[in-house]
């Protein structure tokens, strides 16, 4: 008879497989983008590198709740796949907290994209298919206008550091992707991430934690790693690395609008614009990047 957290994942897995997978990438940048938000008291309180070890510890607590990691499906080949993401998502996670704390948030995003961007670039296999890398970095920089933001290299070299991490990612979640099913590689990753943000959160939250504190990264947690890596982890396995890498591009837009429609933020006329082109490159990409669902080779 199968347990609780087996008939989770098969619900999970069933319910992403009739959802296409644009609209799982999708609803993971809304999530981000709120838990980027909300991230922003809790840096105040504990840093960059608090909230982000305490964000991906009760991420990896959760998910070991929900998802046994696949430890005897495990293969030496895997080894460094799994070790590389969990560093990558640890590094993208602290790399852009820092960034925010420096730069604007337009800005960071803008620069964190180019890590996307490029794997979209590199992954492509005809020449036409970079036109909607080079739109999209076109659109986006519309989108955040950094050329308004004060200059602050430590700031842009964060951001930059977030935006390799955060191309790893893609690369990676991919082919661990390709070799678990469902979301239980997500069990190990995470835990890494969280270990590899422990050197510097650790040292920035001493002090400062409390129960509320440990309340609101549990909620945020919720929001960033758990439901968009879960989302991401399942797009992927149905998406190639351009049209994902592309389609992320949105994310700016995302919030944007929300801005719009939350804070009554009125965008420029050159925002909208980029808003046109970003839509149009990733759904340009997504039309023409549809991976067929592989089987993972370790169980479910």
């Amino acid at each position: 008879m199968p347990d609780g957290s087996s008939i989770v994942r098969n619900r999970l897995a069933l319910g992403a497989k009739a959802i296409p997978p644009w609209t799982l990438a999708v609803t993971a940048m809304l999530s981000v983008q709120l838990g980027s938000a909300l991230s922003v008291g809790l840096i105040g309180v504990v840093g960059a590198g608090g909230t982000a070890w305490l964000r991906l510890t009760a991420g990896a607590i959760i998910f070991l709740i929900i998802a046994r990691p696949p430890l005897r499906s495990i293969r030496r080949r895997d080894l460094l796949p799994l070790l590389g993401l969990g560093v990558a998502t640890g590094l993208m996670t602290i790399a852009f907290l820092a960034a925010i704390e420096r730069i604007p948030l337009g800005t960071a995003v803008a620069i964190e994209f180019l890590g996307p961007l490029t794997v979209a670039a590199v992954h492509s296999r005809r020449a036409t298919a970079l036109i909607w890398p080079a739109l999209a970095l076109a659109g986006v920089v519309l989108l955040t206008e950094p050329w308004h933001a004060p200059f602050d290299l430590i700031g842009i070299g964060f951001a930059a550091i977030a935006g390799i991490g955060w191309g790893g990612y893609i690369v990676l979640t991919q082919r661990v992707g390709d070799r678990f099913t469902g979301i239980r590689a997500l069990s190990i990753t995470i835990p890494i991430a969280a270990l590899t943000t422990a050197i510097v959160g650790i040292p920035q939250a001493a002090g400062h934690i409390t129960l509320e504190v440990v309340g609101i990264a549990i909620g945020l947690a919720l929001l960033l790693p758990v439901v968009p890596f879960a989302l991401e982890m399942l797009a992927l396995r149905r998406m190639n690395p351009n049209a994902f890498g592309t389609l992320m591009a949105i994310e700016p837009a995302i919030g944007l609008l929300l801005g719009l429609l939350v804070l009554a933020q009125l965008p420029s006329i050159l925002q909208i614009v980029g808003i046109a082109l970003v839509v149009i490159a990733g759904a340009a990409a997504q039309r023409t990047g549809r991976r067929k669902a592989l089987g993972a080779q370790g169980g479910t």
